[in-house]
């Protein structure tokens, strides 16, 4: 065997510190860019607040020098894929960062307590919530009571007043109402509560003995053991502990989360003297630089700075960075007004065919920094709020119209169709193709479909019915 030695000449691009964070920064919405930046406020202090400039407008002569010297670091972004290894420290919402209290749904408690008594109070008498609301007090979070129940109850009689067979009563209720299970006095009642409301079947008879007095076992998964106790074969106890699996060893049920569709527009759209002008929503973005006094500070400390120095150096890479999406932003998204403005001003049935090449082409870039700065983003113009993605449209084959468009424009025929004659597909086809616009019938059906609406004969509505 030979050794040889050669030599050879590659491209390779190194992933710095710097372009990794500038590349997530332009992925950032408006929400998770605004947390971004209060998180590097709190952590560095030679970053602060630049509250000079006006809302939704950028400070192009603050970010002037910044620009230029992120040019160089940010020029890589073009050749990278899609930077699917990045996605999990981008701050999407729903990680692990976020607050979870901030996503439970408008006025529902996170105290199990709370929002069990707000269900009762629709049905129970006053004095009867005024004992449940005792019981819940000396239950835990698992749901289960916190102390024995015969201490509970000449506890509870002597704070109520009552006697304490009615308190009972009362505890029985919630452990076998609409949550069952809650107050039990330990696993084998909470079980056992929820075995009560099933249906009758094989196994709830075996599955009730096993809850009841065998609980040891069960968790020891023992099996073989249970059928020999109970005096059954293997095959049913298998069965009777697949139903006690299937019951809620917590009777609490969790908080509802309310779906996260609350929008924060990146930029805002609006007409002025016959111009469509592009800003950022500055409302919600922080504005922050690089604190003068303390950079002037450090030049004149004395000793060991590095520390200092190293997050001198973070803050004016967060400062680039952040020049570097927001020019990319405004840019991408003046040129997707300029090229859209019919439908900005007319509607659905103008929108032009236009996809990432040609985007790019006009603010050189590649298309992949297009789609990172378009995904996610939203703008705001006068006829609604929604995400970039929108204003990109596909070209519909041998037309010069979009395919959004002539779905548009399908909308609008079934819409002012009469009620006792709908149209059918070959119809409308026929009827888009006196505007110029030529499509086969099955591709009507498929927009039709695509808008959720059914076919000729569906839509028919009956002279009688018309008559009443």
């Amino acid at each position: 065997m030979k050794a040889t030695v050669r030599t050879q000449m590659s491209q390779s691009l190194n992933l710095t510190p710097q372009l990794l964070q500038s590349i997530r920064l332009l992925q950032l919405t408006a929400p998770q860019l605004e947390m971004e930046l209060r998180q590097a406020l709190d952590r560095n202090p030679m970053l602060e607040l630049d509250e000079g400039d006006e809302a939704g407008e950028i400070a192009t002569d603050a970010h002037e020098s910044a620009l230029d010297e992120a040019a160089c670091e940010a020029a890589a972004w073009d050749e990278l894929p899609e930077p699917a290894f990045l996605t999990g420290s981008s701050g999407t919402v729903g990680s692990g960062d976020d607050d979870a209290t901030a996503r439970i749904a408008d006025g529902e408690s996170s105290d199990f307590r709370v929002r069990l008594l707000r269900e009762l109070a629709l049905g129970w008498k006053a004095a009867d919530l005024a004992v449940a609301a005792w019981w819940l007090d000396h239950t835990g979070d698992s749901g289960l009571l916190e102390m024995p129940v015969d201490v509970l109850q000449a506890t509870g009689a002597a704070a109520l007043g009552l006697p304490a067979r009615e308190i009972e009563c009362i505890r029985q209720r919630l452990l076998h109402g609409d949550w069952p299970g809650i107050c039990a006095a330990d696993a084998a009642e909470c079980l056992g509560a929820q075995l009560d409301l099933l249906a009758d079947g094989a196994h709830k008879a075996l599955a009730h003995r096993i809850v009841r007095g065998h609980l040891d076992a069960l968790a020891r998964h023992d099996h073989a053991g249970l059928a020999s106790l109970l005096g059954v074969d293997i095959k049913a106890v298998d069965g009777a502990v697949a139903l006690i699996l299937s019951l809620e060893a917590c009777p609490v049920p969790a908080a509802s989360q309310a779906a996260d569709d609350h929008i924060v527009p990146d930029v805002v759209v609006r007409k002025l003297g016959g111009v469509w002008r592009v800003n950022l929503n500055g409302r919600t973005l922080p504005s922050v630089r690089v604190s003068a006094h303390c950079e002037q500070g450090l030049s004149r400390a004395p000793g060991d700075t590095s520390v200092l120095r190293g997050l001198l150096d973070e803050a004016r890479w967060l400062v680039r960075g952040i020049a570097m999406r927001n020019d990319t932003l405004l840019r991408t998204t003046q040129v997707l007004v300029d090229r859209q403005r019919a439908f900005l001003e007319q509607g659905e049935e103008a929108i032009a065919p236009l996809t990432l090449r040609e985007v790019a082409d006009a603010i050189g870039m590649h298309e992949s920094t297009v789609s990172r700065i378009t995904t996610g983003k939203y703008i705001q113009t006068p006829r609604g709020t929604f995400e970039l993605k929108r204003l990109f449209a596909v070209r519909l084959e041998g037309a010069e119209v979009s395919g959004a468009a002539v779905k548009a424009m399908v909308k609008r025929l079934i819409d002012a169709e009469p009620v006792h004659a709908p149209l059918a597909d070959d119809t409308i086809a026929g009827l888009l193709a006196r505007q110029g616009v030529r499509i086969a019938r099955r591709t009507v059906a498929k927009y039709r479909d695509q808008l959720d609406i059914g076919p000729a004969r569906a839509r028919q509505r009956p002279v009688a019915a018309m008559a009443r």
